[in-house]
């Protein structure tokens, strides 16, 4: 009799263990994101891996020589960064600050603490890896365009930004064969620290603080902001952000939160009115081709900000022609010394529809 107890028990409770599988396999099947999304295709994951590495591993073959990278800077780098990377009124030096010492001892002396001699720490006196600057050009450049420069333009232009830093002469040639040649010469090439703890599983931590216990209240601290007038210089951010999970962007067309966020009700998703579809595509360029890095379109960031150009050229017969032409060609002069980079990637078609809602008001 107790051999068939302990079996009935035993039976009830592998029955009530399958119910609970059995229930909890149901719930995770019908959760609304179950079936969200897909796995990656390998021309996809290719198509994103494209990192360099320090040493080198992920580079591909290829060769640019000064000169041909200088010819690349002058049409798509320049307008941003200066004809020599002395740089403008749009982003700080690139070159400049080191010195033919730094480039024999790996370490650049205006970095080293208390024996700064440069006011303005330029991008080659910080970066340890020429792959960092390689890289980066690859993956990010130009700005309005980014990932159009083809492997041996990014060689070249690489190659034209060390000339400049006296790491390689005028008439050389880079490539992924000599490139571990060149790295043995940049100026910060030992600026780096390797702290040990960051790195290692069993390292000791690098905070050594005791932690608070009681009466640990403290008033938070805002440590920076965007002015007002910024704060909807790339649209309104509460519509781009998902739906799903807790964070939310701000809604950027009202004023910023005097008190600290999280004190008030929990947040929630901001609907908004569906725009006009003609404004909508229109807008969906601007961002898809970068446009609203520059310009806001209530105000001005780099550029003009669309609100102006509107209004500067109310009610004038040629407007549009004459906008859609500057899109396409770019130039400079008539906001100030900051040159716009051509956009000749844009249709005709899309340019005309940029600057006829520039023209109608820019809402």
């Amino acid at each position: 009799m107790k051999s068939i107890f302990k079996l009935s028990t035993k039976a009830v409770v592998l029955s009530a263990a399958l119910s609970a599988l059995s229930i909890g396999s149901a719930l995770a099947q019908t959760a609304p994101w179950h079936n969200m999304g897909r796995d990656a295709t390998p021309a996809e994951v290719k198509a994103w891996d494209i990192d360099v590495r320090p040493d080198f591993k992920g580079l591909p073959a290829g060769a640019g020589s000064v000169s041909q990278g200088e010819a690349v800077w002058e049409v798509k780098c320049a307008s941003c960064h200066g004809s020599f990377g002395e740089s403008n009124e749009v982003f700080t030096p690139i070159i400049g600050g080191t010195t033919k010492d730094d480039i024999k001892n790996g370490r650049v002396k205006g970095l080293e603490e208390g024996k700064s001699i440069s006011p303005q720490k330029t991008t080659i006196m910080k970066v340890a890896t020429v792959s960092t600057i390689w890289d980066y050009i690859n993956r990010a450049m130009p700005w309005n365009a980014p990932k159009t420069l083809t492997t041996n333009e990014v060689y070249g232009v690489t190659a034209y930004l060390l000339s400049l830093a006296e790491i390689v002469p005028s008439d050389f040639t880079l490539s992924d064969k000599n490139i571990a040649e060149v790295q043995k010469r940049m100026p910060n090439r030992n600026g780096m620290v390797f702290y040990e703890p960051l790195w290692k599983v069993n390292g000791k931590g690098d905070v050594k603080n005791v932690a608070c216990m009681k009466n640990c209240e403290i008033d938070p601290v805002v440590h920076s902001s965007l002015p007002t007038f910024a704060r909807d210089a790339h649209g309104n951010i509460a519509e781009q952000n998902r739906v799903i999970g807790p964070v939310r962007g701000a809604d950027t067309t009202k004023p910023a939160p005097t008190a600290p966020v999280g004190t008030g009700p929990a947040p929630k998703a901001v609907v908004v009115a569906a725009a006009p579809s003609g404004d909508a595509a229109v807008k969906g360029m601007l961002a898809a081709n970068a446009c609203t890095a520059c310009h806001g379109v209530k105000s001005k960031i780099v550029g003009p900000g669309f609100n102006e150009i509107a209004a500067k050229y109310k009610g004038k017969a040629d407007a549009e022609s004459y906008l859609t032409g500057k899109i396409k060609a770019g130039g400079s002069g008539v906001w100030g010394a900051v040159p716009m980079p051509a956009q000749d990637q844009l249709k005709d078609a899309d340019a005309k529809a940029i600057a006829k809602w520039i023209v109608d008001g820019a809402k």
